[in-house]
């Protein structure tokens, strides 16, 4: 059977770990490195059979599928390497600038690229089930709430960021001009039009993220989940099987999901 190379960088973070151990029980995938940043502890160390680098360049072939999970400023680097080999790249970093992620589209055309916050399979799901509630319940409120670990790092998550965005597009809103990221002190009524987004940090939550829709006398909240990393690894590694082989080019976990 033809396996399926990746290379993981992030690969000793908590998406990076996991990806590496189911890769390593599933016959479909051979692990062709495991990437961390210079002087991270894990260098050197063996994760899921594979020997921890800090050099994407002295592990990546041309046939194995990059799959990032660091930082922007990591992966806007490992991003040329891929680039320069002719490497498909499954992102699931967040935090990017609206310039750095023009920079990743201009790479697409180049590479398969493929950008997803949260490569879960219900969450994906969850984008289109927004959607077309936003679409049938115009003139409710609207409100995102989203909780997470208290190591993460930025804020609001990815996801959020995605579900808002997916409201503004479908009721044809400016996202600058919609959405509130918390609130604080005499802010006055409610503006009707506008979208709240909300981040709680605490413990070792995974993820969950909820949208709420609110009329008079009644109020449908929409909400996601996640007791394991493993739903996102699993995800992450459907896109890699995915990806490989693809034509250069912008994707997301849509077309993962409607493969």
């Amino acid at each position: 059977m033809k396996t399926i190379g990746i290379v993981v960088c992030g690969s000793a973070g908590r998406m990076g770990s996991a990806i590496l151990r189911l890769a390593s029980e599933n016959p479909a995938f051979r692990i062709e490195g495991a990437v961390e940043q210079k002087g991270h502890p894990a260098v050197g160390t063996v994760i899921a059979g594979a020997t921890v680098t800090d050099s994407l360049e002295s592990v990546s072939s041309k046939t194995a599928v990059i799959m990032d999970f660091t930082i922007p400023v990591a992966t806007l680097v490992h991003i040329e390497t891929a680039q320069k080999n002719g490497n498909p790249i499954v992102i699931g970093t967040t935090g990017f600038t609206p310039g750095e992620t023009d920079r990743l589209k201009k790479i697409s055309a180049k590479i398969p690229v493929l950008l997803a916050p949260n490569m879960s399979f219900g969450v994906n799901a969850l984008f289109d089930i927004i959607a077309n509630a936003a679409r049938l319940l115009r003139g409710y409120e609207i409100e995102i709430t989203e909780t997470h670990h208290h190591n993460k790092k930025d804020a609001p998550s990815g996801t959020a960021l995605k579900l808002a965005n997916v409201i503004c597009e479908t009721l044809g809103k400016d996202p600058e001009k919609t959405l509130v990221y918390g609130r604080k002190g005499i802010t006055g009524a409610r503006n009707p039009g506008e979208i709240g987004v909300h981040a709680l940090r605490m413990g070792d939550v995974v993820g969950e993220h909820s949208v709420y829709f609110g009329a008079h006398n009644e109020v449908i909240e929409i909400s996601h989940r996640c007791g394991n990393r493993d739903a996102l690894a699993a995800g992450a590694l459907e896109a890699a099987a995915f990806l490989n082989g693809q034509k250069p080019g912008w994707y997301s976990m849509k077309d993962v999901l409607l493969k």
